[in-house]
């Protein structure tokens, strides 16, 4: 069971004890990232994320910042999205203690020593530059892009590298101060804790967060009537490619439908994608499909890796499961599997303490409100054929398709003729 407290200053605390673990993890969320930024400072959020680990009041160097947790073996990072910013440390259980000392620290006492700012701007540009060379993922960053544009939601969550040699150390602190503060925040503890300690432990802690007002994101603009291409020209042995839909945000009253139809199509090995494309064709080594929703925003959308010869033909491919999905009811057993194999799934995830904190603490930050794996589960059980058939309808349509594209080409047009459904 896991315990919710609200602090006088908004700061939200949650703790999910776990007698069988041996490990906790304390993960402190702050909604603030790349759909909350300026074109002129896109990239800050995570700028700052790096710039966390490079030194406190107590821990004054980076080296000081990642000594603490390695002399006790403890595993620890930070992430950055277009929502929000991630902190977490993860250590044998009679460390708990250090590593919420030491993750509320680097959160509230950061020093942003102005030698390192300048250094960082050389890592992440290094970031940037292995993002770029690398296909698989960098297919990933220009799916946004063709779907939002030119505004926040379609930004690289990394910037740009111009931005990341102008960001100056003053609006890294005046951003900090803006947005890392009490309303803004989620504190979870999860793992081998005791529920009252850790929340009092945790209250002391964050005493000293900020209070003020943050920043709040810009509206979302969607908006297409046909389908879309977005190619990026790199000579490359093979093809990138993600194929795909808008969808709906996290607050949709089909959020299951739409999860579940994607592991029909491509979450599992059996899935359609893998059988289709893979396993009887032949024609790639990895295709995934995957849903991704958030308050304001969400896709479904196919990945893969294809020869360059065959790319075509892996596209019409997709496109006719799309096809198939939305004309025709999925079997009983079909949609058994898939109920199934989400709800094991997020099972097996949640064996872990860093997935309990993520997943308790990111649903208290992104919707605000709670649902535990069996309340989901008898969501995802509601869900039935006709729901299916009713949401891929509505979604697949030829007006409604993007696709994205790294490889050896640079014409769009003989991929815009065959995007049809």
């Amino acid at each position: 069971m896991f315990k919710k407290i609200v602090l006088k200053n908004g700061l939200r605390i949650i703790s999910i004890p776990k007698k069988t673990a041996l490990a906790t993890t304390v993960l402190i969320l702050v909604r603030t990232g790349s759909k909350y930024e300026k074109k002129e400072t896109n990239g800050i959020s995570h700028f700052l994320e790096h710039m966390l680990f490079k030194g406190t009041k107590n821990q004054q160097s980076p080296l000081s910042v990642a000594e603490t947790l390695d002399r006790v073996g403890g595993v620890f990072n930070a992430f950055t999205s277009e929502e929000y910013t991630g902190y977490y440390a993860k250590v044998e259980s009679s460390h708990f203690e250090l590593a919420l000392d030491w993750v509320s620290d680097i959160f509230l006492n950061s020093t942003l020593p102005k030698k390192e700012v300048e250094k960082e701007r050389g890592v992440i540009i290094q970031e940037i530059n292995m993002l770029s060379d690398h296909p698989l993922s960098y297919v990933q960053i220009l799916w946004p892009e063709l779907l939002y544009g030119d505004q926040p939601a379609g930004w690289n969550i990394a910037g740009t590298k111009k931005n990341v040699m102008g960001i100056s150390r003053k609006e890294l602190a005046d951003y900090w101060k803006k947005q890392y503060v009490a309303l803004n925040t989620v504190v979870c503890i999860a793992g081998g804790v005791k529920q009252r300690q850790s929340l009092e432990l945790a209250k002391k802690y964050f005493t000293k967060i900020p209070t003020s007002s943050p920043l709040e994101k810009a509206k979302v603009v969607e908006k297409q009537n046909s389908p879309q291409c977005l190619i990026h020209f790199k000579e490359t042995d093979q093809t990138h490619l993600c194929l795909g839909v808008r969808s709906y945000d996290s607050f949709h009253h089909d959020k299951y439908v739409i999860e579940t139809l994607g592991t029909i199509l491509g979450g599992m090995m059996s899935s359609r994608m893998f059988i289709e494309v893979r396993e009887k064709l032949g024609l790639c080594y990895y295709i995934r499909t995957s849903v991704e929703d958030n308050p304001d925003t969400g896709f479904l959308v196919t990945q893969a890796g294809v020869d360059n010869k065959n790319v075509e033909k892996a596209i019409l491919t997709i496109l006719k499961e799309y096809k198939r999905v939305s004309s025709t009811k999925v079997s009983a057993l079909e949609l058994k599997k898939a109920k199934d194999n989400i709800k094991g799934k997020m099972a097996l995830q949640l064996e872990s303490s860093d997935a309990l904190a993520s997943y308790y603490g990111g649903q208290e930050l992104m919707d605000k409100k709670i649902l535990t794996p069996d309340e989901i589960f008898k969501k995802i059980d509601k869900v039935s054929a006709n729901d299916i058939l009713r949401v891929s309808k509505d979604i697949f349509r030829s007006r409604k398709l993007n696709l994205a594209v790294i490889g050896p080409f640079k014409e769009k047009d003989s991929f815009k003729k065959i995007l049809k459904i």
